[in-house]
């Protein structure tokens, strides 16, 4: 069983940063892929950002140039940083990795952006 756990979020003033951790239990597999997805109050569960084969990424449109996804596989973590952060960034944020087909999750970390 792979173990995943974010931190990082908080309460933000609007353009402030955040970065956001996601540690996973070690694993002699690595990770395929990871994600990070959000969910703001009302809405469904989006992705915000993917990275995979180590350094390939893609963004949700509305954070392209503001955020940033990176692993480092010595410290089993993937972290989201956040830029310029707007209220309409606030939500849950979930890390999901991908080993060896099977996807795991964390229990996300809420990010709040005052105006």
């Amino acid at each position: 069983q792979v173990h995943v756990v974010e931190s990082g979020g908080g309460l933000v003033q609007a353009g402030n940063s955040l970065r956001l951790s996601c540690v996973y239990s070690a694993t002699i597999y690595g990770i395929t892929a990871a994600c990070w997805y959000r969910q703001a109050p009302g809405k469904q569960l989006e992705l915000v950002a993917r990275i995979y084969g180590g350094r390939t990424t893609d963004y949700l449109d509305p954070v392209k140039g503001r955020f940033s996804i990176s692993q480092d596989n010595a410290k089993t973590t993937v972290y989201l940083q956040m830029n310029s952060l707007k209220p309409e960034d606030t939500g849950i944020y979930y890390c999901q990795v991908v080993i060896r087909g099977g996807n795991y999750w964390g229990q996300g970390t809420q990010v709040t952006v005052s105006s």
